[in-house]
């Protein structure tokens, strides 16, 4: 279900039925925080090897559908070889595995920030047996007091990708100045509202495609017990989603409905909170090699470090980015407007004011390294 607000889910599937219920669950009401699948944001740094260290922070990086495609094992004494699990892939929305790229380039720039911040650089080599989906994406390896630390670092446990309705204040130029050279920002008038409008047709194919809309409604994770056993996904926490599955209210089934009454509200409420962004970004590259990718997952965590450093919220919309036939309108339309001859645009987002979101589940460190 992309980009699915927890807040209109949970509004549009509750009523007095669940909340009842809920009041009178008492216990079962205090104990549907899904601990275990939070964890590893508060075992950030906390283990004894170096590299662990840095991965257990790459580890929270931004990725598509929260999918957290990356394997890792490491190696020797100081180096690590990385892959990006095939098993993951979005073969529907995401054909080509662009997007899921991107992510782990947003996974390598946080792994080097972190070892930075003890002082670590990292020898990086991209795509070293070639571009095969089981190949890896790179191979690292640490080097002592080669690094100095970066300041964007300091906002990796505030930084969120923002699903609520953003604040009706303006995004002035003066508080996006530390977002410059990051994206191409669009504050207001017609170009802003033409990339909205872009970005709001793009969303509603996709949640009106078939095979798109059951890609991201099989990601569902429903209540305490789906989120801890499986912490991957679009995750749906909270008592009123929980007690409404298990009564029925409002099912898989009927999420995958695209008539269904509710389900469309969802779409209706997913609308009116992306019209409430002031601002867009866009971020392009001159080419769309894999090295490009990793290059635009590097821009775009350090994007939203930025803007969470700025108190700004920011929300990937990159639906019009997608490279399947039901999208080749607003794919063809982004770039004959908003990229040069030949550009590829890898990264559009919502910018504005917003309350911080909830964490995202992570699979634990350990399910991610690959062991020999």
């Amino acid at each position: 279900m992309p980009d699915l607000s927890r807040r209109s889910f949970v509004a549009l599937v509750g009523g007095g039925t669940i909340l009842a219920a809920g009041a009178a669950a008492g216990g079962f009401v205090l104990t549907r925080t899904p601990h275990a699948a939070l964890e590893p944001w508060s075992l950030a740094g906390g283990y004894a090897d170096p590299r662990e260290r840095a991965l257990s922070w790459a580890l929270l990086a931004p990725n598509p559908h929260n999918r957290q495609p990356w394997e890792v094992r490491l190696d020797d004494d100081d180096a690590m070889t990385i892959w990006r699990d095939p098993g993951r892939d979005l073969p529907v929305t995401d054909p080509f595995g662009r997007q899921l790229t991107i992510g782990m380039g947003c996974f390598l720039e946080l792994c080097r920030m972190a070892a930075a911040e003890e002082g670590y650089g990292i020898e990086e080599e991209l795509f070293p047996d070639g571009e095969a989906p089981d190949a890896p994406v790179a191979k690292l390896r640490l080097i002592q007091d080669a690094a100095a630390p970066d300041p964007l670092f300091a906002h990796v446990m505030e930084r969120r990708s923002h699903k609520e309705m953003f604040a009706d204040r303006a995004v002035t130029p003066e508080a996006a100045s530390s977002l410059n050279g990051l994206g191409d920002l669009y504050l207001g008038g017609p170009r802003r509202d033409r990339l909205q409008d872009i970005a709001l047709a793009a969303w509603e194919v996709e949640a009106t495609t078939p095979a798109a809309w059951q890609e991201s409604v099989d990601l569902l994770r429903i209540g305490r017990a789906e989120i801890e056993a499986q912490p991957d996904g679009i995750d749906v926490g909270g008592i009123m989603p929980e007690i409404g599955q298990r009564l029925g209210v409002y099912t898989r089934e009927d999420a995958a409905d695209l008539d269904h009454p509710q389900t469309k509200a969802i779409l209706d409420e997913s609308l009116t909170i992306m019209r409430s962004a002031p601002a867009v970004v866009v971020q392009r590259s001159a080419g769309n090699e894999r090295r490009d990718q990793i290059e635009a997952g590097r821009r775009w965590i350090r994007l939203n470090l930025a803007a969470t450093g700025a108190g700004l919220a920011l929300r990937p919309v990159s639906q019009a980015l997608q490279e399947y036939p039901e999208m080749a309108e607003h794919h063809a339309a982004i770039h004959a407007e908003f990229a040069e001859q030949g550009e590829t645009v890898q990264m559009l987002g919502l910018l504005g004011y917003g309350d911080l979101t909830p964490r995202t589940p992570r699979w634990p460190l350990e399910t991610r390294i690959r062991r020999v």
